[in-house]
């Protein structure tokens, strides 16, 4: 019995579904990012001056939804895009990873609605209200534990799940708030401070898309008090380590996408234990 405990243990670090918990195949949704809400000082200002202001909308967006078998309530994961957009890692292979986990996880499609194909050359508009976008649809969901739902982003879906959960951000103008934050190979900026919810940043020593440096300098100033921030560090490693597609290595707009399957075993083990402590009833 304490082998076969064993075994169940490992392949979950190892993100492998079993059979007898197939997750439920992915169900395409619709749903609105967050509305940027207007300030009490802007409403006071309109209303001095005889104006009235109406709420902006938000974006209308689509996602992938994905679930563990049974009712729940379950944990869910929120997860993040890169510049590159849907690619089969994001999409397809980290759900079924969270899912054979035992969570409920959203993939977030920021570029279909915009007509965007790619911002590896530009920045997408408010990626932040996109998040909380998502967590407002889960939270609508009788089978979600809307207290534990994590964001989880890649490379420029990582620097949003950042911006998403730093303190006096706009996470504080939100009426549902995310638990924990993991952030592959994010950009980092040292002004984002300290952490609203505990965070796990993973990046390898070599990816000079999104250098580490920038992660530990933001590290440095982060108070005693606040959430922790953990960065995982891979050496020899480049950008996009944990995508099996990037197997064969590539070079973009200078920067080199390889995947590492040590280093994308490793951070699997990590994030499965992060997630499991951060989410814990």
């Amino acid at each position: 019995m304490k082998t076969a405990r064993l075994f169940l243990w490992l392949f979950a670090l190892l993100g492998v579904t079993l059979p007898g918990n197939p997750a439920k195949a992915d169900e395409l949704v619709r749903f609105e990012s967050a509305p940027v809400k207007l300030s009490a000082f802007r409403i006071r200002k309109a209303a001095e001056q005889g104006e009235f202001l109406s709420q902006p909308p938000g974006t209308p967006l689509l996602g992938y939804l994905s679930r563990p078998q049974g009712d729940g309530p379950f944990p869910a994961v929120v997860v993040m895009h890169g510049c590159d957009g849907m690619r089969p890692s994001v999409k397809d292979l980290w759900p079924k990873r969270l899912v054979s986990w035992g969570y409920v996880v959203l993939v977030v499609d920021s570029f279909t609605t915009r007509n965007i194909q790619d911002t590896c050359r530009s920045a997408l508009p408010d990626p932040v209200f996109d998040a909380y976008g998502a967590l407002n649809f889960l939270s609508k969901s009788s089978f979600v534990d809307t207290r534990r739902v994590a964001l989880m982003g890649f490379a420029a879906g990582g620097s949003a799940t950042l911006e998403a959960t730093k303190i006096e951000g706009n996470e504080q103008l939100m009426d549902h708030k995310f638990r924990a934050a993991v952030a592959y190979y994010p950009i980092c900026a040292a002004s984002q401070g300290d952490a609203t919810v505990p965070t796990l940043i993973l990046s390898g020593d070599r990816d000079n898309w999104s250098p580490a440096e920038r992660c530990r300098k933001r590290l440095a100033g982060v108070g005693d008090d606040a959430p922790p921030i953990a960065l995982n560090l891979y050496k020899g490693v480049y950008h996009n380590f944990d995508a099996p597609e990037f197997a064969a290595g590539r070079r973009v707009l200078g920067h080199i996408e390889k995947y590492d399957p040590d280093a994308a075993a490793k951070s699997i083990r990590s994030v499965y234990a992060f997630l499991r402590k951060s989410l814990s009833k």
